[in-house]
C-alpha cells in the first residue's frame, strides 16, 4: 500500500452548477448533497482506504490553494500542486506523475476527479485495489467503466473486447472510445452490451504513464522534463508557470488514452455519478411525494412536481404550477430553468459574464 498514490483533480469551475458553483468557490468545495462534507472532502476520505494520507496529491488551480488547505488541514503543502492556468487534464496529470516519480519510482497511481458521487464505497475501494494490483504487474493504462443504465448522451463510452468470461470487476482490452454520442448511437451502444460509460478514473504505474506521454504527447513531455531538477525546490513554481503556459490544452483522453495500444477497462459497479448537472444531482437528493428534490427549510410547493429546488435555509420560497424545473438561489442570484434545458446553463453563464460582469460568475 505504501507504493499506492492518488491524484485528485480539483481545479474545475463547475459552471453547469451555476449559481451554486461560482468561479471563486466551485462545486468541489461545496456540500452539494447536504452531507456536512464537501465533494472534495468526501473524495479525500474515500481514498484513505487505498493509500497512505501522505500519498494523496491534490492538483488544483492556483486560485483555490487556500480553499484546499482550509478543507483538508490534515495534508502537507507539498501534497497540493498548483496549476497556474487551466489546460485540461493532460498537463495536470503529467505534472503530478513527474512529481510522484521523483518521490517513488515504483509508484502505482489512481487519478480521479474531486466531484464524483460514489454510493457503494466498499465496492469502489475493492475495484480500485484490484485495478492497482493489475497495473502494478502490467505495463498498461487502465480506466474504469460503468455499466450504462440508459442511453445517456452526456457521457463518453468505451467499447471493450469481450472474452465472454464472467468476473467481478472484469478487466478487458479497449477497442474504441466515443465522446458523447447522439441519442441514436447511445441506444445502439446500450443494446450491444459492448460499451461502458467512461467514469474518468484512471489507474497505472508511474513508468507506464510517463512512457505513454513520451510516445503520444512528446512535446508536452519535453516541456515538463526540461527543468525537472527544479521539482520540490524554491524554483518549481516559476518553472511550472512557464511549463503550463507552453503546454497544449488537451484532455488525457484525447492526448493519450485514445492513441495508446495498451489501454484496458475495468467494468465495475459502485453507485457512480459524475454529478455533472442538476439533473444528476436530482437523482441523489431525497424526493417528496410529488418527486420534487428540495433543499431549503421554508419551501412551499403547490401543484409542483419533478423539480429540483435549492435555496438558502432562511429563505421562504413559494412555488406554484411548475413541472420539471430547476430553481436555485445562491448569493443574490436566482436561476429558474427547465430541467430539459439545463445544458444551456453554460451559455447563461457566458452571457451573464458578457452583459453583467465577472462578479456574478
Amino acid at each position: 500500500m505504501e507504493n499506492n498514490y492518488c491524484v485528485i483533480m480539483a481545479g474545475g469551475v463547475g459552471s453547469r452548477f451555476w449559481p451554486m458553483s461560482r468561479n471563486a468557490h466551485p462545486k468541489q468545495f461545496l456540500d452539494i448533497l447536504g452531507t456536512g462534507k464537501s465533494l472534495l472532502q468526501q473524495t479525500f476520505k474515500r481514498f484513505l482506504n487505498v493509500c497512505p494520507k501522505e500519498n494523496i496529491i491534490i492538483v488544483t488551480n492556483i486560485d483555490y490553494i487556500n480553499l484546499v488547505k482550509e478543507q483538508l488541514p490534515e495534508i502537507n503543502e507539498n501534497q497540493i500542486l498548483a496549476e497556474p492556468f487551466r489546460k485540461n487534464t493532460a498537463p495536470c496529470i503529467l505534472y503530478a506523475a513527474k512529481k510522484i516519480a521523483l518521490r517513488n519510482p515504483n509508484a502505482n497511481i489512481v487519478v480521479a476527479p474531486s466531484d464524483h458521487v460514489i454510493l457503494k464505497e466498499e465496492a469502489f475501494v475493492r475495484a480500485i485495489k484490484q485495478g492497482l494490483d493489475f497495473t502494478c504487474e502490467n505495463d498498461v493504462l487502465l480506466t474504469l467503466g460503468i455499466q450504462p443504465s440508459r442511453p445517456d448522451t452526456g457521457y463518453g463510452y468505451i467499447q471493450f473486447i469481450d472474452d465472454k468470461s464472467i468476473a467481478e470487476n472484469k478487466i478487458s482490452k479497449v477497442k474504441t472510445f466515443t465522446e458523447k454520442p447522439n441519442l441514436e448511437m447511445a441506444k445502439f451502444f446500450l443494446q450491444s452490451g459492448e460499451f461502458l460509460w467512461n467514469a474518468g478514473i484512471f489507474l497505472w504505474n508511474v513508468n507506464a504513464i510517463l512512457k505513454a506521454f513520451e510516445s503520444y504527447l512528446p512535446e508536452m513531455f519535453s516541456i515538463f522534463e526540461a527543468e525537472e531538477n527544479t521539482y520540490d525546490t524554491a524554483n518549481e513554481a516559476v518553472f511550472i508557470h512557464q511549463a503550463f503556459h507552453q503546454a497544449t490544452n488537451i484532455s488525457i483522453d484525447f492526448g493519450v488514452m485514445e492513441k495508446a495500444k495498451n489501454v484496458h477497462v475495468m467494468g465495475a459497479e459502485f453507485g457512480w455519478s459524475d454529478l455533472g448537472t442538476y439533473g444528476s444531482l436530482y437523482e441523489h437528493i431525497k424526493h417528496d411525494e410529488n418527486d420534487n428534490a428540495i433543499v431549503g427549510k421554508h419551501v412551499m410547493a403547490y401543484d409542483t412536481k419533478n423539480c429540483i429546488v435549492n435555496v438558502p435555509k432562511d429563505k421562504l420560497v413559494v412555488l406554484q404550477g411548475l413541472d420539471d424545473y430547476i430553481v436555485v438561489e445562491s448569493d443574490s442570484i436566482l436561476l429558474v430553468c427547465k430541467k430539459s434545458d439545463e445544458q444551456q446553463i453554460r451559455q447563461f453563464v457566458n452571457d451573464v459574464k458578457l452583459k453583467r460582469g465577472d462578479k456574478f460568475v
